[in-house]
């Protein structure tokens, strides 16, 4: 059986949290499936509430608008891969073999899991890569980091970004690091599958291709 994990989340993405109950939860997975397919631009509430054979109305309940229930999706992907950088390094004392785990966790956390039975973390992660920059690159974002909309982001970036000063604690762009490695993973993802001349990652060997590409690039970039 599926380990239940419950993040915690920003209260004010939803009106009623769907971890907490078994429609909500269904809510998500076919969120996820149907954003996926659709395209964000062309997901409404009224196609997902066809495709779970439920109300609009029910949907609304949970969240005022689809823009609030792509940031929760990735609110809650980047509390599962700030999860799996926890659960990976915990006992690893050694700094380069911890900063060397957290770029794997970073990087795989983009393949399904048995960890979670509602949330399908591959095709999430496709919703990621497409779709999640247009989460915080709107007019409302300063508005929205007010509120704490963004603090699961926040707070995995200053993790990762303690992980990197461990190497050196003298290096100076420690949070602009850490960002620029998340933002890579999916871009350098995107481009191996569809614009591989933006690439030297292999379609073929994606993942492996990446994280050797992400080690060296940190690792010269702290010890320059």
């Amino acid at each position: 059986m599926a380990l239940q994990l419950k993040f915690k989340l920003p209260v004010k993405l939803y009106i009623r949290d769907p971890q907490d109950s078994s429609y909500g939860k269904r809510l998500l997975s076919e969120a996820i499936i149907l954003i996926d397919a659709l395209g964000f631009e062309s997901f409404t509430f009224r196609k997902l509430g066809v495709k779970m054979n439920s109300s609009e109305v029910s949907i609304y309940r949970y969240f005022e608008n689809k823009h609030l229930l792509l940031l929760y999706l990735n609110c809650w992907y980047w509390e599962w891969v700030s999860y799996l950088i926890d659960l990976k390094t915990t006992n690893i004392t050694d700094p380069q073999l911890k900063l060397k785990q957290t770029i794997h966790c970073m990087i795989y956390a983009s393949k399904d899991s048995k960890l979670t039975e509602y949330i399908n973390e591959h095709i999430l992660f496709q919703i990621i890569m497409k779709e999640g920059s247009k989460t915080y690159h709107i007019a409302d974002v300063d508005k929205e980091n007010k509120y704490g909309l963004f603090s699961p982001y926040l707070d995995l970036i200053a993790k990762i970004s303690s992980i990197v000063l461990e190497n050196n604690k003298d290096f100076k762009y420690e949070k602009s690091l850490a960002s620029t490695m998340f933002e890579m993973i999916c871009n350098q993802i995107y481009y191996a599958e569809h614009l591989p001349g933006l690439t030297n990652i292999s379609k073929d060997n994606t993942l492996a291709d990446l994280e050797n590409m992400i080690t060296d690039i940190t690792f010269c970039a702290i010890h320059r």
